[in-house]
């Protein structure tokens, strides 16, 4: 490609590099390419080197190529057209530059330690050499740095934080879609995203995910309409049954940007259900927390927060982690969740604290494990959120869970679980046992297992661990790790 070409009859393109900001709604890098006036060549480049050990994982890679199949038609519907690439991101721009004449590079933030840093790396080179480099915020309510404590520093406990957020007032007004978006009289040669293999072939696993969701800007719009619509006025009150439809089930849209945080904040705000409402947006904080304690605290993702942590004697047990993430540990409502993971790419929020529970308590099996497994096989799998989730219920986090706290999953499962929906509908072997003993099917009677067609060790397995015995176990360790 001739650049002085690009140059002469398009009057130097303006690059906008989408990321996690896939949709064209309130996106601030897109309105300021737009505004620029110039031709503007939308690239999305994979950037699995520059990510190193926290490339997507499975189900993202999934969710990713669906999101961008979907961003492509959006932006061909407004003239425009989205040019792939792979490879490190500063090769590949440099290369977009001398192929189109760019004087301008655009884009929307992201936080994770290694891409601030190539993003920084970027910025200054481009800028070196004279290009014009601007970068918005789209994907938080407010920057990570904009929320300090009296002392100026990061906040460690959500409950500040969150009345910090609320105090600076509600979120500035969103910014309209583009109606067309100029673009180049000749595109730059783009990949071909089934070259990607973003999805699985062989096997092909990816079928549940197909069944429980739609990616996409539009589909994200729908589920959050539907949600304002349906489940939300009853959100403080059902957001903790799995059994039910009471969550908003956003988190893929979210972490990838097909909405934004905004889009979100503005809508549930208009439709403001009291209470209902203001749990929904204290559970948005939540993710904004996350984020909050990453920026600052750059090895969230590895190293415990609370430093005597790091002397904590984990076991090392193969087999009870090959049970855990396959859900055959003998315990219902942990087998679910991790059996929903596998099928849909998701869990919900309550029963994802009752599996890490039982991983680190139960099987005091290390936080990072289970972190790593959600990484690899969630559909929302956000590096903040997933990281602050896991220290959170290791207790070795910021405002965690004391690690004594132990949840009995037997007892979670009866409590947020009742009549056994949930559990029948993942754990299919075991639906005929009645509901005071679905929770705990080591405690039913012979006849209760014959009525159901169930034996147990065979059909289903009993359970890995004996929870009182596991809970002393892991008591006894927090112990000598404060005797330490």
């Amino acid at each position: 490609m001739n650049p002085t070409r690009y140059a002469m009859s398009n009057a130097s393109p303006t690059l906008l590099w989408f990321r996690r900001d896939l949709r064209l709604a309130d996106n601030p890098a897109l309105t300021a390419a737009v505004r620029r006036g110039r031709p503007v060549v939308a690239v999305y480049i994979l950037d699995d080197e520059d990510a190193g050990d926290w490339a997507s994982g499975g189900a993202s890679r999934w969710w990713l190529h669906h999101s961008l199949e979907r961003l492509a038609e959006s932006l061909r519907g407004r003239g425009s057209r989205l040019i792939l690439r792979r490879g490190a991101a500063a090769a590949v721009l440099d290369r977009l530059i001398s192929e189109t004449g760019a004087e301008a590079v655009y884009w929307n933030r992201c936080y994770e330690p290694w891409a601030t840093a190539r993003d920084q790396a970027i910025k200054a080179s481009l800028r070196l050499r004279g290009h014009e480099v601007r970068s918005f915020n789209a994907s938080l309510l407010r920057e990570p740095w904009e929320i300090a404590s009296k002392v100026g520093g990061p906040y460690r406990v959500f409950t500040p934080f969150w009345k910090a957020l609320r105090a600076m007032g509600d979120p500035g007004d969103l910014l309209p879609t583009p109606d067309r978006i100029p673009t180049l009289e000749v595109a730059p040669a783009s990949d071909d995203i089934d070259a990607w293999a973003l999805t699985p072939s062989k096997p092909d696993w990816a079928f549940g995910l197909r069944a429980a969701w739609k990616p996409g800007e539009a589909a994200a719009r729908q589920r959050l309409e539907a949600f304002l619509d349906g489940a939300a006025p009853e959100y403080a009150k059902r957001r903790n049954f799995p059994g039910t439809n009471g969550t908003s089930r956003l988190s893929p849209h979210l972490h990838f940007g097909e909405i934004g945080p905004r889009q979100i904040w503005h809508a549930a705000s208009f439709h403001h259900t009291g209470m209902a409402t203001d749990q929904f947006l204290s559970e948005i904080a939540w993710r904004e927390f996350s984020h909050h304690l990453l920026f600052h605290f750059p090895m969230l993702p590895t190293t415990p927060l609370r430093p005597e942590f790091a002397d904590f004697q984990w076991s090392d047990d193969p087999g009870a982690l090959a049970a855990w993430r396959h859900g055959m540990t003998g315990y219902p409502i942990v087998d679910a969740g991790m059996r929903e993971l596998w099928a849909t790419g998701w869990m919900h929020n309550r029963v994802r604290m009752i599996v890490a529970s039982f991983l680190v308590k139960d099987l005091l099996l290390p936080w990072q494990v289970g972190a790593r497994w959600f990484w690899d096989t969630l559909v929302d799998a956000d590096l903040a959120s997933n990281s602050a989730s896991w220290q959170w219920v290791a207790g070795c986090g910021s405002d965690a869970a004391p690690f004594f706290r132990v949840f009995n999953p037997s007892l979670q499962g009866a409590k947020f679980d009742p009549q056994g929906t949930y559990v029948r509908r993942w754990v299919p072997e075991i639906a005929g046992l009645p509901d005071s003993i679905i929770h705990k099917p080591s405690d039913a009677r012979l006849i209760d297992l014959s009525d159901a067609g169930i034996r147990l060790g065979h059909d289903y397995p009993l359970p890995i661990i004996d929870h009182r015995a596991a809970r002393d176990r892991a008591l006894t360790a927090f112990r000598s790790l404060r005797a330490a």
